[in-house]
């Protein structure tokens, strides 16, 4: 029941069989498309009378059975009760029925009417201010008025009501937590009680009720899906966005980039990434704290994002380090004209709650040209131009263009001196600590990767990983960081041996589709002389996901060994809650994303929480990555996680550092 503007024109005037005026133009039944088993239209059985309505039992036990069938279905719930009323009105003497909910303000709606008539009558009722409809919303229990002339309990209604053709109105409630979330109204061009075929009102006003029943659980099954489904469209918009900007974050950058690489194969066309990092950020954050680099991370974004064309994507990437996604370019120039506006978007300050801040920023640029491929590699070619950028001046201006010639030779320069790294001395290993929530001591240490590039200096840890992955070193690679951090374990444990201090090691993609990944771990333990027990190798939920399966039986052959696994970065990519009862892991690591939300995002805390209690349920450690303030340490500790890394407690450190702080 409702406004005019929610009535429907058409239909037949008793409730027949025939298309129905509440049915939406233009669509057709869901049951009329696909094969499935719902109620078959019959007609009333005996137990009619003249002078009252009467309810054959038999008829309104196959409708129930019936329909029940159907709870649990997907089909549209309007289109559901659309069909129940129809068949309330084949099965029963009566001349419409409608099921209507009630909103605040006593505002009607209806959802489903046999005809015409019905949203008409339920409408007079929402005119008028009275009706039992409302009487019903009101106090939650039924209305019976089977003489409409003689009742006074409406004096507004009963002469509206008669003046439509309606003699006797029955409204039973839509039963929820002790309340009401509308009615079902029964209607009839004749007067009379609503009586079973024994003659029992009490048995007929149950039977109605029932039927009530059934259009209260069909809205609140549609009700809670649509919760359900927002619930998975936000938890996937937080994986794809950043949560502090609100831009894309790796995740999507990655999708549009596959997305890009298909479109310009078809087109021929340019594409360019621009790799964006601010300059001297970490003094911004030592110097007015780190709500202050927040703020000015999230003008910065601000700002760019007006750069942004049609088609384009602008991504935050990691901590001050922004991307730009350029495609369908018509000459590498178009670039230059972005890079000026860039620029000139560094030039006036930004606004933050302490002033004003001047900032200023490092650009390296990867292109593809016509007909070349489109992949990730372009953002870690433009990282790498990026710090050539900056080691060639620092300035907020300068940009490297990788092309052709020189972008080949640049990345196969570094593969072959990625080659020679380990036993020149380049490669090392820092140790971010793993503390224990409820009192802050030490028990595990989670080993990073460090390349020192004598021309180009600190080369990323992702960067690093790339190039070997791309190279097809990651597998010699990864069983050099293993053995060091093996080693590294055992001198602690020598130290310290009545201490347990867990060692976590990152497994790659390219490292886990190995099958011969499980025989190198064993290899490398009994070479140190480490306990298995101590060795958590951690993986991301998207190797899992994605490689049909083969992942998983290397994650079962690893726990064969004795090692622990963790899922890392759980909740920035598509992983459920249902996959964690999938996976063979011991410890899921919250993604720093999640942690940053909680205390300020109620849906944040919430899904945290429920991650929490179910990792807790099926014996898993939960721990928080990239904790850095009190508060959020706070939060975490709150919704029950057993362990956390991050800033707050300290930052990677050398080997012999973490030997200190285990003292």
């Amino acid at each position: 029941m409702g406004s005019a503007g929610d009535r429907q024109s058409g239909g037949t005037e008793r409730g027949g069989s025939t298309e129905r005026a509440c049915r939406p133009p233009g669509r057709s039944i869901p049951w009329r498309r696909r094969t499935v088993a719902l109620p078959a239209r019959t007609t009333a059985g005996p137990g009619r009378r003249r002078g009252g309505i009467v309810v054959h039992k038999d008829s309104l036990s196959l409708v129930l059975s019936e329909f029940a069938r159907t709870l649990l279905t997907d089909f549209p719930v309007q289109e559901i009760l659309q069909h129940l009323v129809e068949r309330i009105v084949e099965v029963l003497p009566v001349t419409g029925a409608g099921v209507t909910l009630v909103g605040p303000g006593l505002t009607q709606r209806y959802i489903a009417a046999s005809n015409q008539a019905a949203p008409e009558v339920e409408q007079l009722q929402s005119d008028l201010g009275e009706g039992p409809c409302l009487t019903v919303f009101r106090t939650g229990e039924p209305v019976a008025v089977p003489f409409v002339a003689a009742d006074d309990r409406y004096p507004a209604f009963g002469p509206a009501a008669i003046t439509a053709g309606v003699r006797a109105v029955f409204a039973f409630p839509l039963r929820h937590d002790g309340g009401s979330l509308g009615a079902l109204a029964l209607y009839r061009d004749a007067e009379g009680p609503l009586t079973s075929d024994t003659g029992d009102a009490a048995e007929a006003a149950e039977a109605a009720q029932t039927l009530a029943d059934v259009a209260a659980a069909y809205l609140l099954n549609a009700q809670a899906r649509e919760r359900a489904q927002h619930a998975a469209d936000w938890y996937r918009d937080r994986a794809l966005h950043d949560a502090l900007t609100g831009l894309p974050n790796r995740v999507l950058l990655q999708e549009r980039i596959d997305q890009a690489a298909r479109r310009a194969r078809r087109s021929q066309s340019l594409a360019a990434v621009l790799f964006i990092d601010l300059d001297n950020f970490k003094r911004v954050n030592d110097a007015y704290g780190h709500h202050v680099g927040d703020e000015l991370l999230v003008a910065v974004a601000n700002r760019l994002s007006l750069l942004v064309r049609t088609g384009d994507t602008l991504a935050r990437v990691s901590g001050d380090e922004f991307v730009f996604l350029c495609e369908d370019l018509a000459d590498p120039a178009d670039v230059d004209v972005l890079v000026q506006r860039i620029d000139a978007a560094f030039e006036l300050p930004f606004a933050v709650s302490s002033g004003e801040l001047v900032a200023s920023a490092g650009i390296g640029i990867a292109f593809s040209g016509p007909g070349r491929t489109v992949s990730d590699h372009l953002v870690l070619d433009a990282d790498m131009a990026k710090y050539q950028a900056k080691r060639q001046g620092g300035g907020a201006h300068q940009t490297i263009d990788l092309r052709a010639a020189e972008e080949d030779h640049q990345r196969n320069a570094l593969e072959q001196e990625l080659r020679a790294a380990g036993s020149r001395g380049q490669l090392s290993l820092v140790y971010q600590p793993i503390v224990r929530m409820v009192d802050g001591s030490v028990v595990g240490a989670e080993a990073l990767l460090r390349w020192t590039h004598p021309d180009q200096g600190a080369v990323p840890a992702a960067t690093a990983i790339a190039v070997a992955e791309r190279s097809g070193q990651i597998t010699q690679v990864g069983e050099w960081v293993l053995a060091r951090a093996c080693r590294d374990w055992v001198a602690w444990h020598r130290r310290h041996p009545g201490r347990r201090l867990d060692l976590s090691v990152n497994v790659s993609a390219r490292q886990l589709m190995a099958p011969q990944l499980p025989a190198a771990v064993a290899r490398v333990l009994a070479t140190a002389g480490m306990d298995p027990a101590a060795l958590v190798l951690e993986v991301t939920e998207g190797v899992i996901l994605e490689d049909n399966g083969r992942g998983m039986r290397v994650l079962h052959d690893l726990k064969t060994l004795g090692v622990r696994l963790a899922l890392d970065d759980f909740g920035t990519g598509y992983c459920s809650l249902s996959y964690l009862q999938r996976f063979p892991v011991d410890i899921v690591k919250i993604d720093q994303t999640f942690v940053v939300g909680m205390g300020q995002d109620a849906v944040t805390s919430t899904i945290v929480s429920a991650v929490t209690r179910l990792a807790h349920e099926l014996g898993m450690t939960v721990t928080a990555e990239g904790v850095e303030t009190e508060a959020q340490c706070h939060e975490m500790r709150e919704v029950g996680c057993d362990l956390a890394q991050g800033y707050l407690f300290a930052h990677p450190m050398s080997a012999r550092d973490l030997v200190v702080r285990l003292a």
